[in-house]
């Protein structure tokens, strides 16, 4: 095959996807085991073929296959000859596991300030009122110099704004307590769901995900996502953060010969569930913005109108797997996907997608002048790893032997808003002790010196009449004295 091309399948001809145009991003779609997961197997394995490092989330762990290589099994060897799959052959990928929780790969953690004030609203579900508490809390710890990493940090801060509330209305507006409250128990959901885990340091290098191997091929990064999607809210957030990391750490590249990495975003559906408009607009300008840097997104999930329009038109590269028409909203979903393709006269393309089989699938990619392909009916090349997923002794073998073994793996909790509030709270509180003991004292020498002076003016008022009383004896007896005296020398 071409090293201009990733090679997809047959039709009659090989189908194939132009890899100077694969950063104008693309959509897999089809109901529950038509294929998908498969296809984004080979398409990882052509992208990372091709020198171009792959980031994929592992919805049902079959994609841990890709490290291990594939077994000549009959039926593959049949699709392969089928469609004129001559170089097939069975090959292992390198392959770097990561996990939010650190259970079947190395930690992925981000920091809260990273994370933003808009996706952490989103992530935790909050009201308008709340997002805006939630902002000013941000605000007050930029102008503070408070880094905010993790969620007791996060914890500190807003429970320092609600006893600022009043103080600091004038700048920012009103805080109410209980808006504060309500912030604080979704962080506790938040924390149960395993958030705790996500948010901290050491924060995740998105160069570690862009890696190459020595003899050139792209690293495969594969994200276990089969716990994570317990916490579809997380999960959402999280591969949106990583667009919008990449979007804003990687310069402008125009449209290279191939892309810098491939982003493929599984049940997509989850990204765009009730997402607030703010957020909408947000993930319609990376994806616009972000193949600018080089970037290609693949979104796969079941149905088309799973993706907003505005995005959907922004997906070039397209691989339609078989649907189902059994409800009126079946229906209007194959319509749509048959719309969106640029007609083949040889085949009723709504038709075709209702009749597709397993590995079966339509495809319409851009050519290297940007123009849409005509549609064709494509049977989808077989992977050349396994098929399924590893073993957990092969995984854990694999996590030690990557390259970033050692890097992610023990979390770091150094001084941040937390211990610089505690820190403070703790001054506080021992100069407001100190004010009080200082206080106490004084009201006590008050009160002893008030006592003394009443002490004083009680025995002044006695010892005054007892002089008074002396004073007045003396005098008796001194005239008793002089009389006597007068007297007896009178007589004498």
């Amino acid at each position: 095959m071409s090293e201009e091309t990733l090679f997809v399948g047959g039709s009659g001809k090989d189908e194939v996807l132009y890899l100077s145009r694969a950063n104008r991003h693309g959509l897999v779609t089809g109901a529950t085991g038509t294929g998908k997961t498969v296809t984004l197997q080979i398409l990882t394995e052509g992208f990372s073929a091709a020198g171009v490092p792959v980031f994929a989330a592992d919805v049902k762990g079959d994609l841990s296959g890709m490290g291990k290589a594939g077994e000549a099994k009959d039926f593959l060897l049949k699709r392969a000859g089928k469609i004129g799959f001559d170089d097939y052959g069975f090959d292992a990928f390198p392959v770097i596991f990561w996990d939010l929780f650190g259970k079947q790969g190395h930690p992925i953690r981000t920091t809260i300030s990273e994370m933003g004030p808009l996706l952490l609203s989103r992530l935790m579900g909050l009201t308008e009122a709340q997002e805006g508490a939630l902002n000013i809390a941000f605000r007050i710890a930029d102008e503070e110099g408070l880094l905010v990493l993790d969620l007791k940090d996060l914890r500190a801060l807003l429970s320092n704004l609600a006893e600022r509330g009043s103080r600091i209305s004038t700048d920012y507006g009103n805080v109410d307590r209980r808006t504060i409250g309500a912030i604080q128990r979704r962080l506790i959901v938040l924390e149960e769901q395993g958030g705790e885990n996500f948010f901290g340091e050491p924060a995740l290098d998105i160069r570690d995900l862009m890696r190459t191997t020595r003899d050139g091929m792209g690293m495969i990064n594969i994200l276990a996502a089969d716990d994570l999607m317990q916490s579809p809210q997380l999960y959402a957030t999280f591969l949106l953060w990583l667009l919008s990391e990449l979007f804003e750490e990687l310069p402008e590249v125009g449209d290279p010969d191939k892309p810098i990495m491939v982003f493929f975003f599984d049940e997509a559906h989850l990204l765009f569930d009730d997402a607030p408009d703010a957020l909408l607009d947000k993930v319609e300008q990376v994806v616009r913005l972000i193949r600018s840097k080089g970037i290609g997104v693949y979104f796969v999930t079941q149905n088309p109108l799973d993706v907003p329009d505005a995005v959907l038109a922004q997906l070039g590269n397209r691989i339609q797997h078989a649907l189902r028409a059994f409800t009126p909203r079946d229906q209007k979903a194959v319509r749509a996907a048959a719309q969106t393709f640029r007609q083949n006269p040889a085949f009723d393309t709504e038709a075709a997608i209702t009749e597709l089989g397993v590995g079966e699938a339509l495809v319409s990619v851009l050519d290297p002048k940007g123009v849409p392909t005509m549609v064709e009916r494509t049977l989808i090349r077989p992977p050349s790893s396994q098929m399924g997923p590893l073993s957990s002794t092969e995984r854990a073998g694999l996590i030690k032997g990557s390259p970033v073994y050692g890097l992610y793996d023990e979390s770091v909790d150094r001084e941040s808003a937390y211990e610089l509030l505690e820190k403070k709270a703790a001054e506080r509180a021992k100069a407001e002790a100190k004010a009080e003991q200082a206080k106490e004292r004084e009201k006590a020498e008050k009160a002893k010196s008030k006592s003394s002076r009443s002490s004083y003016q009680r025995e002044s008022a006695t010892e005054r009449l007892i002089k008074n009383m002396a004073s007045s004896v003396g005098r008796q007896i001194g005239n008793a004295l002089v009389r006597g005296l007068l007297g007896s020398l009178l007589r004498r």
